[in-house]
């Protein structure tokens, strides 16, 4: 059966700079979950006209959030209190996911996950396992049940963290491989190879990774770059041949067209080039780097950038904090980003980046009904700032800077509300 979404659309083009808004417009759904038909509620077509409705005023009806970066066995550890990233790892981190090797207790945390996502307008994201086969699957099989766009995989690891978060080259590879041909296009599922980072994965670990990626076609490859000094100056150490840190993951094939680092705040002129040429993508994570105090990433370079929360470093689920911490972050190096811009990296652009753009990321007929609404007057102070706004771009920089989970009225995947009254 057909459905009616109405409320006020602002709907991105091929970039943030290409707006379509409707005062008051509609959105139909189709019995797959996929936009039949967008535009002014004066002009719905006679077909839906019938159709079982949601209104929501004035609230604004947006595509979906989408979190380039995102750690599902951190789900409860934001506000770890650590020194820096490296003793945040081994105090809270590997304890925690420690914990995943457990099918039931990575089933219940996957719905909670899921659930927090969903709570905060995001239907689709990148998301990190811990080294466990049983916690990749826990997540896949919750995701496939909403029907979202996930992406994920075990996570591989095979030195500098307790003996309970390691694994082995050899089982990690047939794990990857195993994962890739039972869920990767299986419903709107996509498999991603994960090596954590440089310094917890040995040259065979690493080479093995490369290998395996070439072996899962269509995968993506996500890790973490130059995130802080101590990371970067430990794989000096370990890779004392390597020109820099991103030479290490080129060493052994990671890095691609396909490749999503997380951070990059400490890059290179050469890594950027290298990073650039071969189309990868550096997701920035603000509230993580705030919190840990990794530095501040400037993201108009030369290179693709996605964004993230990085839950549990991250302070928050929600990707409007997110935008409102990317914005104060590149105030500080000296960039005004516009609120379109803002959110188009969160939608349209970081569906882009994760190769999901065919399917999600906007509002355009034929793809699926990903949709959060947002409400700019969902709490005393937006209210107060919403009277003010004049525009489009007012009210998204309003929700952007003030907004949090409160102003989410409500959030569909596939057209089927998972998260709002």
């Amino acid at each position: 059966m057909s459905k009616l979404l109405l409320g006020q659309i602002v709907a991105f083009g091929a970039g943030p700079e290409e707006i379509t808004h409707f005062a008051r417009g509609a959105l139909a759904f189709d019995d797959k979950g996929k936009i039949a038909w967008r535009g002014d509620a004066a002009h719905i077509p006679a077909a839906f006209t019938q159709a079982p409705r949601d209104d929501h005023g004035s609230s604004l009806l947006l595509a979906g959030f989408i979190d380039a970066h995102i750690h599902f066995p951190q789900y409860r550890m934001l506000a770890a209190a650590a020194t820096d990233l490296l003793d945040w790892l081994s105090r809270y981190t590997f304890p925690e996911e420690a914990r995943y090797s457990d099918t039931i207790y990575a089933t219940h945390a996957a719905e909670i996950f899921l659930s927090r996502l969903h709570a905060n307008g995001t239907t689709s994201a990148l998301a990190f396992c811990s080294s466990h086969k049983t916690c990749a699957e826990a997540l896949f099989a919750a995701a496939q049940k909403r029907n979202m766009a996930l992406i994920t995989g075990k996570t591989l690891m095979d030195r500098n963290a307790i003996p309970a978060v390691q694994d082995e080259v050899e089982q990690g590879a047939l794990d990857t491989l195993d994962l890739h041909a039972r869920f990767h296009g299986k419903a709107r599922l996509r498999h991603a190879v994960t090596p954590r980072f440089a310094i917890t994965s040995t040259e065979a670990q690493l080479r093995m990774a490369g290998e395996v990626l070439q072996l899962c076609s269509g995968a993506l490859m996500q890790t973490h770059l130059s995130e802080s000094a101590g990371e970067i100056a430990w794989i000096k150490q370990l890779f004392p041949n390597d020109q820099d840190y991103t030479a290490v993951y080129e060493r052994f094939g990671l890095v691609t067209d396909r490749s999503l680092f997380a951070h990059g705040i400490h890059l290179s002129d050469r890594e950027i080039s290298a990073l650039r040429e071969a189309g990868a993508t550096v997701v920035h994570c603000p509230t993580s780097n705030n919190f840990l105090g990794s530095g501040l990433m400037k993201i108009r370079r030369p290179i693709a950038h996605g964004l993230g929360t990085d839950v549990g470093g991250g302070t928050s689920y929600s990707m409007l904090q997110t935008l409102g911490e990317t914005y104060k972050v590149q105030m500080l190096n000296g960039t005004k980003m516009k609120a379109a811009e803002l959110f188009y990296l969160a939608t349209r652009g970081n569906a882009e980046r994760l190769k999901i753009d065919a399917d999600t990321g906007c509002l355009d007929v034929g793809k699926f009904a990903d949709v959060v609404v947002l409400d700019p007057e969902a709490t005393p102070v937006l209210a107060a700032r919403h009277a003010l706004s004049r525009s489009v771009e007012d009210i998204l920089f309003a929700l952007a800077l003030l907004g949090d989970d409160r102003a989410v009225k409500a959030t569909y995947v596939t057209g089927q509300k998972v998260h709002g009254n």
